[in-house]
């Protein structure tokens, strides 16, 4: 099967760089994943700088086309709107030719979403969408601080009528997308996956500096809704214990970056600054080596429609203390696999992670369950299963691509479609 992967902002080149998050990832791994099932994927996302080259095939055999839409220079995704249009034109006008004409196309946010419809307005090619957040959820949450466009939600609502199929992370997307008056009957959930050869227990381990310290570890771009301040607030109550955050500019920028400055104050206003350590981006190869440092990872975001740092977490044997939002309330198993706190209750954040870090035999049995519930649900191969099955349902293709389909009927309930 011919498959378009339509990701406006976040390319797979890009992973692991300042800025990158989990939809890097998701659409890095998930390409790869269908590639390795023998599809000819690929990906298609904006000219973000005048020197790169028009196709470059990835390492994992997917190739990545950079499609002119507007200045060819780095640009928040909340100022891409405009250029959408643009996009996908330059997509239709590709696939006139029906060699490079996909059987189907999975548009990864909103924005590529609309470009997707653009490129099939006169040539019908079926659309999978997946939003990776809600402009719903981000306005109610960030209230005046959101910088979306004010025409996403109206936009977002009418993509989801519009397309073929919805793909949803979490049960509780699907009830944010009800609300928006998307069919569940055409929405499914496919949670992402973990690679779980890079994210295992054993490997490197990041230095302590600190030898004796419980090291609380976060992941994350350095920006207030993911709750990095909530974190620093909740060490005071936390003796004994050091906060790394990993993520944000590279580390040669970091003692310039806003957002590090303000965190860091904070830190010495709370008497903890000499606790606190900003790493900055690390590249992808080495963040397993920080999850394997730490004796918990700590999530604190405002909103989260999914939550890959959690799981990634979990991969290498880590458990998790978060606030039950999104998907983490999900993926996280409360008093298995880690423990779940209410939103924006630090207090609550400290108390939970202070018990954590002083049981150590708790530590170790989550790690465990943690470990044995990212093997069970959360592979890239169970997420790519599951995804094609999906591009069969909208082609009427069917799913299979050969001897990768062996596994296909010991998974069938893998796929959730909600409207069952």
């Amino acid at each position: 099967m011919r498959i378009a992967i339509v990701s406006v902002h976040a390319s797979p080149l890009a992973l692991g760089g300042s800025g990158t998050g989990g939809q890097h990832t998701h659409v890095t791994a998930l390409a790869a994943a269908l590639g390795r099932r023998g599809h000819d994927v690929r990906v298609y996302t904006r000219r973000a700088a005048a020197d790169l080259d028009d196709v470059v095939t990835t390492a994992e055999g997917v190739t990545v086309e950079h499609v002119p839409a507007g200045p060819a220079e780095e640009l928040p995704a909340d100022a891409l709107l405009p250029f959408v249009g643009d996009f996908g034109r330059a997509l239709a006008a590709r696939w006139r030719d029906d060699a490079a004409c996909p059987d189907v196309i999975h548009s990864h946010f909103w924005l590529s979403g609309l470009a997707a419809l653009t490129a099939t307005a006169e040539h019908r090619i079926p659309v999978v969408q997946t939003y990776h957040g809600l402009g719903t959820v981000k306005r109610r949450v960030l209230k005046d601080h959101d910088g979306s466009p004010e025409a996403r939600i109206g936009l977002e609502r009418t993509l989801g009528t519009m397309v073929d199929r919805v793909v949803a992370q979490c049960e509780d997307e699907v009830t944010e997308l009800g609300r928006l008056g998307i069919r569940r009957a055409d929405t499914v959930i496919v949670p992402s996956g973990v690679d779980g050869e890079l994210f295992a227990p054993s490997g490197p381990r990041a230095d302590h500096l600190r030898p004796g310290m419980r090291r609380i570890l976060s992941v994350g771009p350095l920006v207030p809704r993911k709750g990095f301040a909530d974190l620093v607030e909740a060490l005071r109550r936390v003796p004994g214990a050091e906060l790394v955050v990993v993520g944000g500019p590279a580390p040669d920028r970091i003692d310039r970056d806003p957002q590090a400055r303000r965190l860091m104050e904070l830190a010495d206003r709370c008497g903890v600054g000499d606790r606190v350590r900003l790493i900055g981006a690390v590249p992808q190869q080495e963040l397993p080596g920080w999850y394997r440092s730490a004796d918990v990872l700590a999530c604190a975001p405002w909103y989260e429609p999914f939550g890959l740092t959690p799981l990634e977490a979990m991969s290498c044997g880590v458990p998790v203390v978060a606030y039950e939002v999104g998907g983490i309330a999900e993926s996280v198993i409360d008093n298995v696999t880690g423990l779940l706190v209410p939103p924006r209750d630090v207090p609550a954040m400290a108390g939970a992670l202070r018990g954590l870090l002083g049981d150590e035999v708790r530590r170790m049995s989550y790690a465990s369950a943690a470990i044995d519930r990212v093997r069970s649900r959360y592979t890239w191969e169970r997420t790519a299963t599951d995804v094609e099955r999906v591009y069969g349902a909208v082609t009427g293709q069917g799913a299979g691509t050969g001897e990768a389909d062996s596994d296909a009927d010991a998974d069938d309930e893998a796929l959730t479609d909600v409207s069952s």
